[in-house]
């Protein structure tokens, strides 16, 4: 017995000893039986990834109702990571999109995006962080006008990667209130604006009493002045709204507003609005739902429109712990 006692004495004070010099690896179990290895969470990154290919075709033959055969195909992707650890967080967020549609054997542009957003937080109280950010958006492929052309022009480039690009970065207070909604506020937000292509300048002119769209490298384009591909915009307000809700296990809303304001032309404040609704039907099958709404006179004198909508296949993963 005082055998027995002397070994289960030693080899407690042997577990003890081993956990305490290695308290992040191994564990000691409540029942003084054995001594079980557990490794500790030591990864801070949460990670996901979204993808899709939506696909539209028609065809007709002998419709006397009539139509046009066309075929249709776009990928939509979007991408996180976010790394969290005490007060500080770093959040980065990525959209693609590009489309093309095909009639009569000619195939055109239907959808493009490119945008990176990287936010890193310092939280100051419990909803309120210090932050500093950067935003990038482009396209991927080049981007054609068809309407308003010289005779004998079929269509004209009018944009394309980096041409325009835009990176803004950004300082200033965020409001957290809870996982689906963050505003944040920059009062000093320089922003950059590249041009480098300078076949997408163009000026608009009549011709027999109509507007027609003209190629001319001497033309202001995106902001951009002739002669130079960089534009620099240094005292600017921004302001971002981020809205991501749950609205049903199947289906779920993403919403970003953002306003820049210069503060040499308030009265040209530029406004961009990304809604994107998705509905996954099963597994492997979803339909979405996206507007993109833009006001920026430095593009065009009016408010711009992308309305996309899909089926097709998608593809979810996510490391994202449940709260």
């Amino acid at each position: 017995m005082k055998i027995t006692a002397l070994c289960t004495a030693i080899v407690l004070c042997c577990s003890f000893s081993t956990a305490a010099q290695n308290p992040s690896t191994q564990q000691v179990t409540t029942n003084f039986k054995d001594t079980v290895s557990i490794k500790r969470d030591t990864t801070f990154w949460q990670k996901s990834i979204t993808g899709g290919v939506n696909f539209n075709q028609a065809s007709f033959s002998n419709w006397v109702g009539g139509g046009v055969n066309s075929l249709a195909i776009s990928g939509v992707g979007a991408a996180r990571a976010l790394f969290e650890k005490g007060k500080t967080s770093w959040d980065n967020t990525a959209d693609f999109q590009l489309g093309y549609i095909t009639q009569r054997g000619v195939t055109r542009k239907a959808s493009d995006q490119l945008i990176l957003i990287s936010v890193l937080g310092h939280r100051i109280k419990p909803k309120w962080d210090l932050f500093a950010s950067g935003t990038f958006n482009t396209f991927f492929a080049p981007g054609f006008l068809y309407d308003n052309l010289p005779a004998g022009v079929t269509d004209f480039k009018a944009s394309g990667f980096f041409s325009p690009a835009q990176l803004a970065l950004a300082c200033g207070l965020a409001y957290k209130p809870n996982d689906e909604f963050s505003l944040r506020i920059s009062p000093f937000a320089p922003r950059f604006t590249f041009l480098l292509d300078d076949a997408v300048r163009f000026r608009e002119t009549l011709v027999g009493g109509n507007k027609v769209i003209v190629r001319d490298p001497k033309a202001k384009a995106y902001g951009v002045n002739a002669g130079s591909t960089l534009r620099s915009e240094w005292l600017a307000l921004q302001l971002q709204a981020v809205w991501s809700k749950k609205l049903s296990e199947t289906i779920s809303l993403n919403a970003r507003y953002q306003l820049y304001a210069n503060y040499q032309t308030l009265d040209a404040i530029d406004h961009r609005v990304d809604l994107l609704i998705a509905a996954k039907l099963n597994r492997y099958l979803s339909t979405t739902f996206g507007i993109i709404g833009l006001y920026d006179k430095d593009f065009y004198d009016g408010f711009q429109v992308q309305q996309t909508l899909g089926l097709g296949l998608i593809y979810n993963a996510s490391t994202f712990r449940k709260k």
